[in-house]
Protein backbone atom coordinates (compact mmCIF):
# COMPACT_ATOMS: atom_id res chain seq x y z
CA UNK A 1 0.00 0.00 0.00
CA UNK A 2 1.39 3.61 -1.13
CA UNK A 3 2.30 5.37 2.27
CA UNK A 4 0.71 8.87 3.02
CA UNK A 5 3.82 10.67 3.01
CA UNK A 6 7.40 10.38 1.54
CA UNK A 7 9.10 12.93 3.95
CA UNK A 8 8.29 13.87 7.56
CA UNK A 9 10.43 16.05 9.12
CA UNK A 10 10.86 15.15 12.87
CA UNK A 11 11.24 17.71 14.62
CA UNK A 12 9.68 20.38 13.18
CA UNK A 13 9.04 22.52 15.88
CA UNK A 14 12.58 23.36 16.99
CA UNK A 15 15.18 25.63 15.52
CA UNK A 16 16.96 23.83 12.52
CA UNK A 17 13.82 21.86 11.98
CA UNK A 18 11.79 24.76 11.12
CA UNK A 19 14.14 26.26 8.46
CA UNK A 20 14.24 23.03 6.85
CA UNK A 21 10.38 23.21 6.90
CA UNK A 22 10.45 26.88 5.51
CA UNK A 23 13.48 25.74 3.22
CA UNK A 24 10.50 22.84 1.99
CA UNK A 25 8.29 25.44 1.41
CA UNK A 26 10.13 27.17 -0.73
CA UNK A 27 11.67 24.84 -2.83
CA UNK A 28 9.11 21.75 -2.77
CA UNK A 29 5.54 23.01 -2.49
CA UNK A 30 2.24 21.71 -2.84
CA UNK A 31 2.40 19.94 -6.66
CA UNK A 32 6.01 19.75 -6.71
CA UNK A 33 5.64 15.81 -6.40
CA UNK A 34 7.39 15.65 -3.16
CA UNK A 35 4.45 14.63 -0.28
CA UNK A 36 6.02 15.73 2.72
CA UNK A 37 4.57 16.69 6.82
CA UNK A 38 5.88 18.56 9.64
CA UNK A 39 5.68 16.24 12.52
CA UNK A 40 6.76 17.11 16.28
CA UNK A 41 5.21 15.78 19.51
CA UNK A 42 3.05 18.61 20.37
CA UNK A 43 -0.22 19.09 17.86
CA UNK A 44 -0.42 22.77 19.53
CA UNK A 45 3.04 23.78 19.07
CA UNK A 46 3.14 22.85 15.25
CA UNK A 47 0.11 24.33 14.01
CA UNK A 48 1.52 27.42 15.34
CA UNK A 49 4.98 26.85 13.75
CA UNK A 50 2.93 26.19 10.28
CA UNK A 51 0.97 29.33 10.99
CA UNK A 52 4.37 31.33 11.95
CA UNK A 53 6.11 30.90 8.86
CA UNK A 54 3.04 31.25 6.93
CA UNK A 55 2.40 27.11 5.62
CA UNK A 56 -0.79 26.66 3.84
CA UNK A 57 -3.03 25.50 6.19
CA UNK A 58 -3.36 22.37 4.84
CA UNK A 59 0.10 21.46 5.15
CA UNK A 60 0.04 18.07 7.20
CA UNK A 61 1.14 17.76 10.95
CA UNK A 62 1.97 14.14 12.19
CA UNK A 63 2.40 13.56 15.74
CA UNK A 64 5.83 11.92 15.95
CA UNK A 65 7.42 10.96 19.76
CA UNK A 66 10.44 8.65 19.48
CA UNK A 67 9.94 7.87 22.88
CA UNK A 68 6.58 6.24 22.45
CA UNK A 69 6.45 2.95 20.31
CA UNK A 70 3.35 3.33 19.54
CA UNK A 71 3.89 6.50 17.56
CA UNK A 72 7.16 5.30 16.19
CA UNK A 73 5.06 2.49 14.70
CA UNK A 74 2.34 4.95 13.20
CA UNK A 75 5.42 7.00 11.89
CA UNK A 76 7.18 4.57 9.91
CA UNK A 77 3.50 3.16 8.89
CA UNK A 78 2.94 6.88 7.26
CA UNK A 79 6.22 7.78 5.46
CA UNK A 80 9.13 6.36 3.17
CA UNK A 81 11.53 8.92 4.92
CA UNK A 82 11.81 10.08 8.46
CA UNK A 83 14.50 13.82 8.32
CA UNK A 84 15.06 14.00 11.98
CA UNK A 85 16.99 17.30 13.47
CA UNK A 86 16.10 16.23 17.06
CA UNK A 87 19.59 15.94 18.56
CA UNK A 88 21.34 15.18 20.71
CA UNK A 89 20.99 12.04 18.97
CA UNK A 90 22.50 9.67 21.56
CA UNK A 91 19.54 11.10 24.00
CA UNK A 92 16.80 10.93 21.68
CA UNK A 93 17.62 8.89 18.97
CA UNK A 94 18.56 5.33 19.14
CA UNK A 95 14.55 4.14 19.04
CA UNK A 96 13.76 5.79 15.95
CA UNK A 97 16.80 4.11 13.85
CA UNK A 98 16.23 0.93 15.55
CA UNK A 99 12.18 1.86 14.16
CA UNK A 100 13.56 2.47 10.75
CA UNK A 101 16.02 -0.30 10.12
CA UNK A 102 13.22 -2.95 11.07
CA UNK A 103 10.74 -1.55 8.90
CA UNK A 104 12.66 -0.32 5.85
CA UNK A 105 12.28 3.42 6.45
CA UNK A 106 15.11 5.30 5.21
CA UNK A 107 16.43 8.16 7.45
CA UNK A 108 18.68 11.08 7.12
CA UNK A 109 20.09 13.49 10.45
CA UNK A 110 22.47 15.85 11.18
CA UNK A 111 24.33 13.76 13.89
CA UNK A 112 27.76 14.90 14.72
CA UNK A 113 28.16 12.19 17.22
CA UNK A 114 31.03 9.90 16.48
CA UNK A 115 30.46 6.83 19.28
CA UNK A 116 26.60 6.77 19.14
CA UNK A 117 27.13 6.37 15.27
CA UNK A 118 29.10 2.86 16.05
CA UNK A 119 26.83 1.77 18.22
CA UNK A 120 23.80 2.38 15.77
CA UNK A 121 26.46 0.54 13.02
CA UNK A 122 26.90 -2.47 15.23
CA UNK A 123 23.29 -2.71 16.55
CA UNK A 124 21.04 -1.83 13.51
CA UNK A 125 23.26 -2.35 10.23
CA UNK A 126 22.50 -5.76 9.46
CA UNK A 127 18.93 -4.96 9.90
CA UNK A 128 19.05 -1.93 7.47
CA UNK A 129 20.70 -4.30 4.88
CA UNK A 130 18.16 -7.03 5.21
CA UNK A 131 15.09 -4.59 5.47
CA UNK A 132 16.36 -1.87 2.64
CA UNK A 133 16.41 1.20 4.79
CA UNK A 134 18.79 3.16 3.86
CA UNK A 135 20.68 4.94 7.19
CA UNK A 136 22.37 8.28 6.15
CA UNK A 137 24.21 10.39 9.10
CA UNK A 138 25.64 13.88 9.10
CA UNK A 139 23.75 15.22 6.48
CA UNK A 140 24.87 18.87 7.59
CA UNK A 141 27.92 21.04 7.53
CA UNK A 142 29.08 18.07 9.61
CA UNK A 143 29.79 15.98 7.32
CA UNK A 144 28.59 17.16 3.64
CA UNK A 145 31.16 19.35 2.50
CA UNK A 146 34.00 17.59 3.95
CA UNK A 147 32.13 14.17 2.30
CA UNK A 148 31.60 15.48 -0.85
CA UNK A 149 34.65 17.74 -1.15
CA UNK A 150 37.31 14.51 -0.86
CA UNK A 151 34.64 12.65 -3.14
CA UNK A 152 34.73 15.02 -6.14
CA UNK A 153 38.56 15.25 -5.48
CA UNK A 154 39.20 11.95 -5.66
CA UNK A 155 36.99 11.54 -8.62
CA UNK A 156 38.84 14.03 -10.33
CA UNK A 157 42.68 12.57 -9.60
CA UNK A 158 41.38 9.17 -10.79
CA UNK A 159 40.41 10.95 -14.46
CA UNK A 160 43.32 12.90 -14.16
CA UNK A 161 46.10 10.67 -13.07
CA UNK A 162 44.67 7.14 -12.70
CA UNK A 163 45.06 6.73 -9.22
CA UNK A 164 43.36 8.54 -6.02
CA UNK A 165 45.58 10.95 -3.95
CA UNK A 166 46.99 8.82 -0.69
CA UNK A 167 47.05 12.18 1.80
CA UNK A 168 44.55 14.96 1.02
CA UNK A 169 44.28 18.07 3.25
CA UNK A 170 41.04 19.36 4.50
CA UNK A 171 41.68 23.45 5.33
CA UNK A 172 38.64 25.89 6.49
CA UNK A 173 40.16 28.85 4.67
CA UNK A 174 36.61 31.37 5.84
CA UNK A 175 33.81 31.01 7.61
CA UNK A 176 31.15 33.08 9.15
CA UNK A 177 28.58 31.90 11.26
CA UNK A 178 28.02 30.44 14.28
CA UNK A 179 27.72 26.84 15.33
CA UNK A 180 24.58 25.37 16.57
CA UNK A 181 22.92 24.95 20.03
CA UNK A 182 22.32 21.70 18.83
CA UNK A 183 26.36 21.04 18.16
CA UNK A 184 27.11 22.20 21.31
CA UNK A 185 24.67 19.88 23.76
CA UNK A 186 25.92 16.97 21.28
CA UNK A 187 29.47 17.56 22.57
CA UNK A 188 28.29 17.81 26.22
CA UNK A 189 26.13 14.80 26.03
CA UNK A 190 29.43 12.45 23.70
CA UNK A 191 31.48 14.41 26.83
CA UNK A 192 29.37 12.67 29.40
CA UNK A 193 28.56 9.34 27.72
CA UNK A 194 33.09 9.59 27.38
CA UNK A 195 33.01 10.02 31.45
CA UNK A 196 30.22 7.21 32.13
CA UNK A 197 31.99 4.23 29.60
CA UNK A 198 35.74 3.89 28.60
CA UNK A 199 34.63 2.15 25.50
CA UNK A 200 33.03 5.70 24.44
CA UNK A 201 36.94 7.47 24.85
CA UNK A 202 38.22 4.88 22.69
CA UNK A 203 36.24 4.94 19.98
CA UNK A 204 36.77 9.22 20.64
CA UNK A 205 40.13 8.51 20.31
CA UNK A 206 40.14 6.11 16.94
CA UNK A 207 39.81 7.91 13.40
CA UNK A 208 38.75 4.67 12.51
CA UNK A 209 35.83 4.29 14.37
CA UNK A 210 33.54 4.26 12.11
CA UNK A 211 35.00 1.74 10.09
CA UNK A 212 34.55 -1.68 12.22
CA UNK A 213 37.90 -4.10 11.45
CA UNK A 214 39.72 -1.54 9.28
CA UNK A 215 42.52 0.03 10.59
CA UNK A 216 44.47 2.53 8.92
CA UNK A 217 47.27 4.22 9.02
CA UNK A 218 48.43 6.57 11.19
CA UNK A 219 46.56 9.77 10.63
CA UNK A 220 47.71 13.63 11.80
CA UNK A 221 46.26 14.44 15.62
CA UNK A 222 45.15 18.12 14.30
CA UNK A 223 45.03 19.22 17.94
CA UNK A 224 47.86 21.97 17.63
CA UNK A 225 48.80 25.14 16.34
CA UNK A 226 51.21 24.66 13.62
CA UNK A 227 52.67 25.74 9.72
CA UNK A 228 51.10 23.89 6.88
CA UNK A 229 53.75 22.94 4.87
CA UNK A 230 51.50 22.75 1.81
CA UNK A 231 50.03 26.23 2.15
CA UNK A 232 52.38 28.15 3.96
CA UNK A 233 50.41 29.59 6.50
CA UNK A 234 49.38 28.90 10.26
CA UNK A 235 46.27 26.42 10.85
CA UNK A 236 44.69 25.94 14.02
CA UNK A 237 42.66 22.86 15.21
CA UNK A 238 39.07 22.72 14.15
CA UNK A 239 35.88 22.00 15.49
CA UNK A 240 34.31 19.87 13.80
CA UNK A 241 37.36 17.63 12.58
CA UNK A 242 36.48 15.15 14.78
CA UNK A 243 33.03 13.88 12.97
CA UNK A 244 34.00 14.82 9.86
CA UNK A 245 37.79 12.65 9.53
CA UNK A 246 35.81 9.66 10.84
CA UNK A 247 33.38 10.19 8.11
CA UNK A 248 35.50 10.36 5.47
CA UNK A 249 37.05 7.31 6.49
CA UNK A 250 33.93 5.10 6.42
CA UNK A 251 33.05 6.60 2.86
CA UNK A 252 36.61 5.17 1.87
CA UNK A 253 35.53 2.21 3.26
CA UNK A 254 32.32 1.71 2.11
CA UNK A 255 33.30 2.03 -1.63
CA UNK A 256 35.90 -1.01 -1.25
CA UNK A 257 39.21 1.76 -0.59
CA UNK A 258 38.87 3.94 -3.73
CA UNK A 259 40.86 6.51 -1.71
CA UNK A 260 43.40 3.74 -1.23
CA UNK A 261 43.54 1.35 2.36
CA UNK A 262 47.16 3.68 3.00
CA UNK A 263 44.85 7.16 2.70
CA UNK A 264 45.26 10.26 4.95
CA UNK A 265 43.13 12.63 5.72
CA UNK A 266 42.89 15.54 8.31
CA UNK A 267 41.16 18.79 8.35
CA UNK A 268 42.27 22.52 10.18
CA UNK A 269 41.08 26.37 10.28
CA UNK A 270 43.86 28.09 8.41
CA UNK A 271 44.29 31.84 10.42
CA UNK A 272 46.77 33.34 8.45
CA UNK A 273 50.46 34.01 7.75
CA UNK A 274 53.29 35.56 10.37
CA UNK A 275 52.88 36.36 13.91
CA UNK A 276 48.84 37.58 13.53
CA UNK A 277 48.29 33.72 11.92
CA UNK A 278 50.52 32.35 14.93
CA UNK A 279 48.33 34.61 17.43
CA UNK A 280 45.12 33.62 15.88
CA UNK A 281 45.69 29.13 15.84
CA UNK A 282 47.07 29.84 19.33
CA UNK A 283 43.16 31.66 20.26
CA UNK A 284 41.60 29.43 18.42
CA UNK A 285 43.02 26.45 19.75
CA UNK A 286 42.31 27.86 22.95
CA UNK A 287 38.66 28.54 22.82
CA UNK A 288 36.60 26.05 24.47
CA UNK A 289 33.25 28.02 24.51
CA UNK A 290 31.20 25.47 22.30
CA UNK A 291 31.29 22.42 25.24
CA UNK A 292 30.93 25.49 28.06
CA UNK A 293 27.60 26.47 29.94
CA UNK A 294 27.63 30.07 27.27
CA UNK A 295 27.71 28.29 24.25
CA UNK A 296 24.69 28.37 21.71
CA UNK A 297 21.36 26.46 23.36
CA UNK A 298 19.25 23.64 21.72
CA UNK A 299 16.43 25.94 20.00
CA UNK A 300 18.01 28.82 20.42
CA UNK A 301 19.79 30.71 16.95
CA UNK A 302 21.32 33.19 14.54
CA UNK A 303 18.79 35.61 13.15
CA UNK A 304 17.52 35.54 9.28
CA UNK A 305 20.08 38.58 8.83
CA UNK A 306 23.05 36.76 10.15
CA UNK A 307 22.31 33.12 8.78
CA UNK A 308 22.47 35.47 4.98
CA UNK A 309 25.43 37.14 5.93
CA UNK A 310 27.23 33.70 6.67
CA UNK A 311 29.42 31.62 4.91
CA UNK A 312 32.41 29.09 4.45
CA UNK A 313 34.70 28.27 2.20
CA UNK A 314 37.18 25.06 2.31
CA UNK A 315 39.72 23.68 0.14
CA UNK A 316 40.69 19.83 -0.28
CA UNK A 317 44.60 19.79 -0.93
CA UNK A 318 45.28 16.20 -2.48
CA UNK A 319 48.67 14.42 -3.74
CA UNK A 320 49.09 11.27 -5.34
CA UNK A 321 51.24 8.71 -5.22
CA UNK A 322 53.49 10.38 -7.52
CA UNK A 323 53.45 13.94 -6.44
CA UNK A 324 50.62 15.32 -8.48
CA UNK A 325 48.64 17.57 -6.60
CA UNK A 326 44.86 18.45 -7.19
CA UNK A 327 42.90 21.36 -5.09
CA UNK A 328 39.30 21.23 -4.73
CA UNK A 329 37.30 23.63 -3.43
CA UNK A 330 33.47 23.37 -1.67
CA UNK A 331 31.71 27.03 -0.82
CA UNK A 332 28.65 28.05 0.91
CA UNK A 333 26.67 31.03 0.58
CA UNK A 334 24.95 30.80 4.20
CA UNK A 335 25.99 30.47 7.62
CA UNK A 336 27.36 27.03 7.75
CA UNK A 337 25.80 26.23 11.46
CA UNK A 338 21.47 26.92 10.60
CA UNK A 339 21.20 28.50 7.31
CA UNK A 340 23.50 26.30 4.74
CA UNK A 341 22.95 22.81 7.20
CA UNK A 342 18.79 23.04 7.00
CA UNK A 343 19.37 23.30 2.96
CA UNK A 344 21.36 20.40 2.99
CA UNK A 345 19.75 18.29 4.55
CA UNK A 346 16.43 18.73 2.87
CA UNK A 347 18.33 18.27 -0.54
CA UNK A 348 20.01 14.98 0.84
CA UNK A 349 16.87 13.49 1.66
CA UNK A 350 15.17 14.41 -1.63
CA UNK A 351 18.25 12.97 -3.51
CA UNK A 352 17.88 10.13 -1.33
CA UNK A 353 14.15 9.27 -2.54
CA UNK A 354 14.36 11.00 -5.67
CA UNK A 355 18.26 9.75 -7.05
CA UNK A 356 19.91 7.33 -5.08
CA UNK A 357 17.09 4.56 -5.66
CA UNK A 358 19.71 1.78 -6.65
CA UNK A 359 21.45 2.20 -3.00
CA UNK A 360 20.74 -0.61 -1.03
CA UNK A 361 19.84 -0.86 2.76
CA UNK A 362 22.69 -0.25 5.14
CA UNK A 363 24.03 2.47 7.56
CA UNK A 364 25.83 4.97 5.13
CA UNK A 365 27.55 8.08 4.65
CA UNK A 366 26.61 11.06 2.23
CA UNK A 367 29.26 10.33 -0.90
CA UNK A 368 28.53 6.95 -1.15
CA UNK A 369 24.89 6.68 -0.45
CA UNK A 370 24.55 9.71 -2.73
CA UNK A 371 27.22 10.60 -5.01
CA UNK A 372 27.59 13.19 -7.79
CA UNK A 373 23.30 14.02 -7.43
CA UNK A 374 23.79 15.65 -4.05
CA UNK A 375 26.69 18.03 -5.49
CA UNK A 376 24.18 18.23 -8.47
CA UNK A 377 21.36 19.36 -5.86
CA UNK A 378 23.22 21.28 -3.48
CA UNK A 379 24.87 23.22 -7.10
CA UNK A 380 21.20 24.19 -8.29
CA UNK A 381 19.05 24.33 -5.35
CA UNK A 382 21.23 24.78 -2.02
CA UNK A 383 23.43 27.27 -2.81
CA UNK A 384 26.72 25.31 -2.72
CA UNK A 385 29.82 25.50 -5.12
CA UNK A 386 32.07 22.42 -6.06
CA UNK A 387 35.01 23.75 -7.94
CA UNK A 388 38.67 22.60 -8.78
CA UNK A 389 40.72 25.31 -8.37
CA UNK A 390 43.90 26.33 -10.14
CA UNK A 391 47.62 25.72 -8.36
CA UNK A 392 49.40 29.00 -7.35
CA UNK A 393 52.32 29.56 -8.61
Amino acid sequence: MAKAFDLVVHGATGFTGRLVVEYLLQRYPAGSGLRWAMGGRSAEKLASVREAIGAPADTPLVLTDSSDPASLQALMAQTRLVLTTVGPYQLYGSELVAACAAEGVDYVDLCGEPAWMRQMIDAHEATAKASGARIVFSCGFDSIPFDMGVWMLQNEMRSRFGHPASRVRGRVRKMKGTFSGGTAASLKATMAAAAADPGVLDLLRNPFSLTPGFEGPRQPSGNKPMVDEALGLWVAPFVMAAINTRNVHRSNFLMGHRYGADFVYDEMLVTGAGERGEAMANAVAADKSLGSDSGPKPGEGPSREEREAGFYDVLFLGVGAEGHPLRVAVQGDRDPGYGSTSKMIAEAAVCLLQDATSTPGGIWTPAPALGQALIDRLQANAGLTFSVEAEPY
